[in-house]
């Protein structure tokens, strides 16, 4: 146990170190950003001034080393834009993403687990061919798409809910069920299937030979068994949903991570950059650690693996 434990903590590391490598190179290929946050009427000396200042003249293999040694005492610099430290900047976004996250996660939970149990415990019923319908619309229809509709109908239409900003619960209808509704078709899916190929294994029909009912067979045989595949799809969607959605925040300008890594990322604002690769590296590493975590009680053969 330990020992695995032990290997998890130590790929997570590694993961972390080198998806911050592979971007600190990665950005610097774009050019230099030094000219985007000076004045037009700039002068040269200033420009090399400022460079030097920021360390940009230095080789980028000099440029690396001294990120790596100022990283490891939780120092990323200023923000280039907002002559601010970057990593107070990119966690005051963090508990607006994680909010949203929670609820959309809920929701995928409540509706996702249910329908793909009940989809492959009645296969081939109308229950099963309304949800193999409602999953794949969830699939095909793009998650803007649907954010425009819903903002439409139950913003400007109806006006029940605000169409964007952050605030009481109401500003997390459209935004959740708009995350939510990709994800729990997915997850819908991969749960009927797991279900189907646990239904049909040999200690299934032996639960059946034994007198128990359809219901107790899935809550004592059939649930357990097929989880893994769930779980980790689950926390696979978890760690995408905590690293910022993106094109829903900025569709409801929501005030979270995707937005402004991305626009850090279009702005060349190299220190912001690193420290949300930093943040979303951990948030993913944390959901696989944790989904390792899972395996140990829904397959204890995995501690000997």
């Amino acid at each position: 146990m330990t020992r695995y434990l032990v290997a998890r903590v130590l790929q997570a590391v590694i993961a972390v170190f080198f998806a911050l490598t592979a971007v600190f190179f990665l950005v610097r290929i774009t050019g230099d950003p030094v000219i985007l946050f000076l004045p037009l009427d700039v002068q040269p000396k200033d420009i090399s001034e400022f460079r030097h200042l920021l360390g940009f003249d230095r080789p980028v293999w000099v440029q690396y080393g001294a990120f790596l040694g100022r990283a490891l005492h939780g120092d990323f610099g200023a923000s280039l834009r907002y002559r601010a430290p970057a990593l107070p900047l990119v966690l005051q976004r963090f508990p607006a993403t994680a909010q949203l996250a929670a609820v959309s996660l809920a929701l995928v939970a409540a509706g996702a687990v249910p329908i793909g149990v009940v989809s492959a415990s009645r296969r081939g019923s109308m229950a099963d061919t309304v949800g193999i319908a409602v999953t794949a619309l969830g699939q095909a229809v793009p998650g803007f798409w649907l954010g425009l509709m819903l903002m439409w109908i139950f913003g400007v239409w109806l006006r029940w809910f605000p169409v964007s900003g952050y605030g009481n619960w109401t500003h997390f209808v459209l935004p959740a069920f708009t995350l939510a509704a990709f994800y729990a078709a997915q997850i819908a899916r991969v749960t009927r299937s797991a279900v189907l190929d646990a239904l049909g294994q040999d200690y299934v029909r032996t639960a059946r030979a034994k007198g128990l009912s359809e219901p107790n067979v899935l809550a004592r045989h059939v649930l357990k068994n097929a989880a893994i595949p769930v779980v980790t799809v689950f926390g696979l969607n978890a760690g995408q949903l905590l690293g910022g959605a993106v094109v829903t925040e900025t569709i409801f300008a929501w005030p979270g991570l995707g937005g402004y890594i991305l626009n850090a990322l279009l702005g060349r604002d190299f220190p912001v950059v690193m420290v949300g690769v930093l943040f979303t590296s951990l948030i993913y590493v944390t959901m696989n650690f944790l989904v390792d975590l899972s395996y140990l009680w829904l397959n204890p053969q995995v501690r000997f693996g």
